[in-house]
């Protein structure tokens, strides 16, 4: 039997009965039938024709996520203080000139024949003789020192006294020796206090190639 085709007697019976229980049970089934029977066309009979249906777009909602984030935990870590001042300290880079390094050498050939002194071959004098020949080199370098640098201690305390140094000393000028662990503040016996040279007079240098001639050759003639 196909779609179009009228049910049997039998089956228009089979179908009433169920229908009858099926009525009494679904009010929604009971009101379509009672449309059916009051003329209205069933809905396989009614031309299909265009049904626009506006669907509601969901809302985008901004949703902020908070992320926990694992809590930084500080850690102290002991670091030799010779390294630490390594990493900490900014040493300006400049590069060497000659100029000044040939003045001083000069001077001081000049004033105390130093460069014959180290020079010369001390092995075969005895110490008497080595002595007299390094008075003569100490008294004209220290003329060369006083006359062209100002020279002043690095630390004003007396050598041999306990001194204590803070936090942000100046790693350049104070060497730390001995047992150095820990952080600042460091106490300690002051051994040598250091050199500063606050102010350098050296001569005018007119010509470069010229202040190469450390001491001049002499010719007798």
């Amino acid at each position: 039997m196909t779609a179009n085709t009228p049910p049997s007697f039998l089956s228009r019976i089979a179908i009433a009965i169920g229908s009858f229980f099926a009525i009494l049970g679904n009010g929604r089934l009971a009101a379509d039938v009672s449309r059916v029977r009051a003329g209205e066309a069933f809905a396989a009979d009614v031309a299909p024709r265009e049904v626009r249906v506006e669907v509601p777009v969901e809302k985008i909602v901004e949703v902020r996520v908070e992320v926990p984030v694992e809590k930084i935990v500080e850690k102290t870590v002991e670091v030799p203080v010779e390294k630490l001042i390594e990493k900490t300290v900014e040493v300006e880079k400049r590069v060497a000139t000659d100029s000044a390094a040939l003045q001083l050498l000069g001077l001081m050939q000049r004033e105390a024949r130093f460069v014959d002194f180290i020079q010369e071959d001390v092995a075969p004098y005895t110490d008497a003789e080595i002595g007299a020949a390094a008075r003569v080199v100490h008294e004209g370098c220290r003329k060369v020192l006083r006359e062209h640098f100002t020279l002043s201690p690095v630390c004003s305390e007396a050598e041999g006294s306990r001194i204590t140094l803070q936090a942000g000393f100046d790693a350049a000028a104070v060497r730390l020796t001995g047992n150095v662990v820990g952080q600042p503040p460091f106490t300690g016996t002051l051994s040598h206090r250091g050199w500063l040279v606050t102010q350098v007079k050296l001569p005018q240098l007119t010509d470069i190639q010229a202040a190469k001639v450390i001491a001049q050759a002499d010719v007798e003639l």
